[in-house]
């Protein structure tokens, strides 16, 4: 097994591994042990550190990623201080900002929940270390090692928040500790990703930058527009639910959030395999394999995505029966963030296409456009709707953001994602949903959801592997049956 190969199969256990912790902190951990105002303030300070993080990383992250190997290894070091330095570029200002304006901005952030105030720093300091983890992570990436920096990501932070709670819920610690050792966490990761990056190759400070710095600042710029808009759109919903409900609606919004986001899962994976295949194909200039990748990707990442979704939305009510009545009111949220998250997953690689081609800059612009209309719909439908109104602002933007991007792929590359099999992924999804809402099973939850996704699963892969509607997806059964048959 290639390196590639064999690290994203890594990858993909570390993610799914994180998603499982994930799970059981944001279902039972956090909603049974934590105050829900102060769960609400956990995700509130975890969203705008995440907002903030594309501009305190400069946009580094993504810039050692491409231009590392252009260089030899006597201008690297150049280029590796440069990279360490560049970041300053936006965490100096945001700390000026927090020092000089931090009443005004203060007073502005906590006109509806006071309590936010006091944490302001928080958000900056998980800031800064979500900052400078994706740098280190970017480097290992460009050395090959992408293993640890994923499993730091996805479960390390994970792990960590399970033993705050468990401790806060036995008293080891005092609630004013957890939220320290919430940020010391985060601080924690980013220095033990730094050590082990720094193992990789030790890097030799030399300030006589490496030749093109000027292009690579204007590159980290626009890269850092384009994440920043990425990340508007998946959690300013969470940051500007603050200046209209009380907080520990933030909480309740935020686990249903959570439960939606499971359909990604596949898609994340599937998207480290993918990028580097897509980036390939466009630079041998191969239009068939293009398309062809993008069309079974497209099939495959809707496969999964969509069973998921039919999954939770069918099994809803019986799992919202296992976490307390006040995190129960959020069926719409999740429909409307879980239909999202599977037109993100219908589309394959339509990401990579766009950013591995010489029109990434467009699509920058695009995000952008995109990241203001989240705002002002959100700033329109939160007051109006409250927690459904945010989702459906993201249910919006990203319908809209998806309906721009595909067209673009059709008009610059003469492709789209679907084909035939889609239609009847899509048809058997939709008689899977009203077959298996009339059925309801009188046992424990946990029974009830074991036992309906499991006839789910059973009757959705047999339809698929007996139409032959994927060859993926039968040709793996077909291995597998072959295998266990006598």
């Amino acid at each position: 097994m290639g390196v590639v190969l064999k690290q994203s199969v890594q990858n993909v256990v570390v993610t799914y591994l994180g998603f499982i912790f994930g799970a059981v902190n944001t279902l039972f951990l956090y909603t049974k042990i934590l105050p829900a105002e102060y769960y609400g303030l956990v995700t509130f300070i975890l969203a705008s550190g995440a907002i903030l993080m594309p501009l305190m990383a400069f946009g580094i992250h993504n810039t050692l990623v491409k231009y590392y190997s252009f260089y030899s290894d006597d201008q690297k070091d150049g280029f590796l201080t440069l990279m360490l330095l560049v970041p300053l570029l936006g965490i100096v200002p945001v700390a000026l900002v927090g020092l000089f304006w931090y009443d005004p901005l203060g007073d502005y952030v906590s006109q509806v929940n006071p309590i936010v105030k006091h944490y302001l720093w928080y958000v900056y300091f998980v800031g800064l270390a979500m900052a400078y983890f994706e740098v280190f992570n970017a480097w290992c990436k460009v050395l090959m090692k992408s293993v640890f920096g994923n499993f730091m990501k996805e479960v390390f932070a994970r792990v960590g928040v399970s033993i705050l709670l468990l401790l806060y819920y036995f008293e080891v610690i005092s609630l004013d500790l957890f939220f320290k050792s919430l940020v010391g966490l985060y601080l924690l990761r980013t220095i033990i990703i730094k050590i082990y990056a720094f193992y990789l190759r030790y890097p030799r400070l030399n300030f006589n930058f490496p030749a093109g710095t000027r292009e690579i600042l204007s590159y980290s710029f626009l890269i850092i527009l384009g994440g920043s808009a990425a990340l508007i759109l998946l959690e300013i919903d969470k940051v500007m639910l603050n200046q209209f409900v009380n907080i520990e609606n933030v909480a309740y919004y935020g686990v249903a959030v959570y439960i939606a986001t499971v359909i990604i899962v596949p898609s994340r994976a599937m998207h480290q395999i993918t990028y580097p295949l897509t980036a390939e194909l466009l630079n041998l200039g191969d239009s068939d394999g293009l398309k062809k990748l993008y069309q079974r990707s497209s099939l495959t990442l809707f496969i999964a995505s969509g069973i998921l979704f039919v999954l939770i939305i069918l099994n809803l009510n019986d799992l919202y029966l296992m976490i307390p009545e006040n995190y129960r009111s959020g069926f719409t949220i999740v429909f409307l963030i879980g239909l999202a998250k599977v037109m993100d997953s219908i589309l394959g690689n339509n990401n990579s296409i766009l950013f591995n081609s010489q029109y990434y800059r467009t699509v920058l612009v695009f995000g952008v456009g995109l990241a203001i209309l989240t705002i002002v719909l959100n700033y329109i439908l939160i007051p109006k709707l409250g927690l459904e109104g945010a989702a459906l602002a993201s249910f919006v933007s990203i319908l809209i953001f998806n309906i721009v991007k595909l067209v673009f792929v059709k008009m610059k590359f003469g492709i789209l994602p679907f084909t035939q099999a889609t239609f009847k992924v899509l048809a058997t999804l939709i008689l899977l949903t009203v077959l298996f809402n009339l059925v309801q099973f009188p046992f424990h939850p946990i029974i009830n959801i074991l036992l309906k996704s499991t006839l789910i699963t059973l009757m959705y892969v047999g339809i698929l592997y007996r139409f032959n509607i994927s060859e993926d997806v039968t040709g793996m059964l077909s291995k597998w049956l072959k295998k266990n048959t006598p």
